[in-house]
């Protein structure tokens, strides 16, 4: 029995939310809370398995509430977002706070929350499960704070030999500074025409994602694409948040974007990404072809389209629930591509990673701080 506490300041949405736990038999609803510091009092006081957490709620909203928790009291908790830029925005800071997931809120209709109440039961069903210390106690929980102190003069020698310097003038020689004239300087006259990393990742996907993208380096010789499973808004939060913790770039794919080395491409919500032949090279393109599954984007889609490209691809997946990946990663591994899987010590949901290596494409099983320095060495297999 999964027992819940719901924590919302509108009526309407604890009454809904209670009623679809009410209708399963492995959930328990112990109370409501209207307030952040209520939620929190009821926290310590009712000891749930599961908080869901509205981020918008009077005298503490949910993302103080969400700090004190996880530092005094750490459970499992699914955020309840509004889908707006500044509510996409407070619930990828709240997945860096230890958030296991989020839901969307129905727009005040009992019919729209009937055709997502599968995808909230499964959700929470899976965030119950995540040994919440565990990942305390490790590095997984917060994105580490972008660097704002001055820096000087910085000289950055790239692996072509070349070297620039950056001056503080009269400005503050930021991280975001260098990492702007790193990246002019690397990608000066380049393209990509060579190898590249894809990867694909579902819940608990953004905290993986903050220990995988910052230990890229600015100067990675390829472009990057991923997938992670979210609706249209939230993918565009998090590129931006990954892109102020990074040396690399960071951004939200483009239609017919050619691929650039030393950048990050992220599939937008609701559309599929895939690497096609264009004028210039190979570039992105997206569709709002049928779902795979439940699924737009999916990572089978991406892994699938570069399967061709043989051992120029180097293919990650993530921790995630289900299987999706598996499939094209297979494509990639039969083409002589090089597969790297999650290990479970680290996964919030071992289900996409669990599917890779049970087929037994898993080039390397390894916890999520290591895959990016493992993804750039096998660059150069």
């Amino acid at each position: 029995m999964i027992k819940v506490l719901v924590a919302d300041d509108s009526a309407f949405m604890r009454r809904i939310i209670t009623d679809l736990f009410a209708t399963q038999p492995d959930f328990k609803v112990l109370d409501t809370a209207k307030t952040g510091k209520e939620a929190i009092e009821k926290v310590i006081k009712l000891k749930p398995d599961l908080l869901t957490l509205d981020i918008n709620m009077p005298i503490m909203d949910g993302l103080s509430a969400l700090e004190v928790i996880m530092k005094d009291c750490p459970l499992p908790v699914v955020m309840v977002s509004s889908i707006t830029r500044e509510g996409a925005d407070a619930t990828i800071k709240a997945m860096g706070l230890g958030a296991i997931d989020f839901i969307c809120k129905p727009n005040g209709s009992l019919s729209k929350l009937d055709s997502v109440a599968e995808e909230i039961l499964a959700k929470c069903r899976a965030a119950a499960q995540v040994r919440i210390r565990k990942r305390l106690n490790g590095s997984l929980a917060v994105f580490p704070p972008p660097v704002k102190k001055p820096l000087g003069t910085v000289k950055v020698t790239l692996p072509e030999k070349k070297t620039f310097t950056a001056t503080r003038t009269t400005t503050t020689l930021t991280r975001g500074n260098v990492k702007q004239a790193v990246r002019a300087a690397s990608m000066a006259g380049r393209s990509s025409g060579g190898r590249f990393i894809v990867l694909g990742c579902s819940t608990g996907g953004p905290n993986a994602l903050q220990e995988f993208v910052p230990r890229l380096p600015a100067d990675l010789p390829c472009p990057v694409l991923m997938v992670q499973h979210m609706p249209p808004g939230f993918t565009a939060s998090l590129a931006r948040r990954l892109d102020e913790v990074s040396s690399i770039r960071v951004k939200e794919a483009e239609d017919h974007e050619p691929l650039k080395p030393g950048t990050v491409y992220i599939a937008p919500g609701n559309y599929h990404m895939t690497v096609a032949e264009g004028s210039g090279g190979r570039e992105i393109s997206l569709n709002q072809n049928a779902p795979l599954g439940t699924l737009r984007p999916a990572a089978d889609m991406l892994f699938e389209s570069v399967a061709k490209y043989g051992n120029e691809v180097v293919s990650v997946i993530l921790t995630g629930m289900g299987q999706d990946g598996a499939n094209g990663m297979e494509k990639i591994k039969k083409t002589g591509g090089y597969v790297i899987a999650e290990s479970e010590e680290t996964c919030v949901v071992y289900g996409m990673p669990k599917a890779v290596v049970d087929r037994g494409l898993a080039d390397e099983v390894l916890p999520v701080q290591n895959i990016a320095e493992a993804a750039v060495k096998a660059l150069k297999r």
